[in-house]
């Protein structure tokens, strides 16, 4: 079933409930009785993508990974913690994959639930795939079509969401950190005449964190950048563990705070694994640290 999304927007605003906005989808990498499902970034579909938006998602799950394909309709699947805990903050989690799948197991759903038991609304973003056999979609085009759009989705249901329209941070694993990095260097503030409501809020995350983003040769940097939090491993290929460090000096340069963590024992791929022991593994906990040191979200309550 559909429904007009602009008029679901105003009838939200008024009754603080997301009740008929939320479209159920082929694949949850969550477990049944703690399923979430997730809102379409387009309800009548994305832009170059609408004839296929009922195709089903494909995944390859097993004991720790959950490796998504065949995205046709992207969307956002909201982790939001209770409002006892809430600090304000949101980060949109766009997963790794190479842009031939989306690793959602160690880079998106449990990641996202620590964020929530943490006080931030993490919200995982299933984009379409630049990379996968067959696909017609780019990188630039519609990649980042959906993550831009997915930060002014998060910016338009702010209140109902309990976040601060100024505390929206858009977090990256490998091929989805190029998505993040990119959506900090270009953004727009949204079109104020939009018939679309989403469309008329601005599409510039308020922090970056780049999880050993790929592509790093791509990424420039200005004054004026949102803030960026960086974790990798050392032992990562060199356009990443070099590449990082380098563009990190150029983030001092142009005066854009930054904070980097280079984990000695590490390579590709740690990303977040509920019970690890490593010190990559924490790295979760320096973001909270960082945001918390940056006034980018309040303490958590206890």
């Amino acid at each position: 079933m559909k429904y007009e999304f602009e008029k679901r927007l105003f009838r939200l605003a008024e009754t603080g409930f997301l009740i008929g906005l939320i479209a159920l989808v082929d694949v949850s990498c969550v477990t049944a009785e703690n399923s979430i499902t997730a809102i379409p970034l387009w309800i009548d579909g994305a832009p170059g993508s609408a004839a296929r938006m009922s195709e089903p998602e494909k995944a390859d799950v097993g004991p720790g990974k959950c490796n998504v394909t065949n995205v046709h309709h992207p969307s956002i699947t909201p982790y939001l913690p209770t409002s006892a805990k809430a600090t304000g903050t949101a980060i949109i989690i766009a997963p790794g994959g190479g842009h031939r799948m989306l690793c959602l197991g160690h880079e998106g759903d449990s990641l996202a639930q620590w964020f929530a038991d943490h006080g931030i609304a993490g919200f995982v973003l299933k984009y379409r795939l630049a990379r996968e056999t067959g696909t017609t979609y780019t990188v630039d085009e519609h990649a980042m079509a959906d993550t831009r759009r997915a930060i002014r989705m998060v910016r338009t249901q702010a209140n109902q969401w309990n976040v601060q329209s100024d505390r929206i941070g858009i977090l990256g694993f490998s091929a989805g950190g190029e998505l993040a990095a990119l959506a900090s260097m270009k953004s727009d503030s949204g079109s104020a005449q939009a018939p679309d409501l989403i469309e008329r809020a601005s599409s510039r995350p308020d922090f970056q964190v780049l999880i050993y983003p790929g592509s790093s040769q791509r990424f420039s940097v200005e004054s004026g950048m949102p803030p960026a939090f960086i974790a990798l491993g050392a032992n990562d290929r060199p356009d990443i563990s070099l590449g990082m460090a380098q563009l990190y000096l150029k983030y001092q340069a142009a005066k854009v705070p930054a904070e980097l963590h280079i984990y000695s024992n590490a390579g590709h791929g740690f990303g977040y694994r509920p019970n690890t022991r490593s010190a990559a593994g924490a790295w979760p906990k320096r973001l909270v640290e960082w945001l918390a040191d940056s006034n980018l979200m309040t303490e958590p309550k206890s």
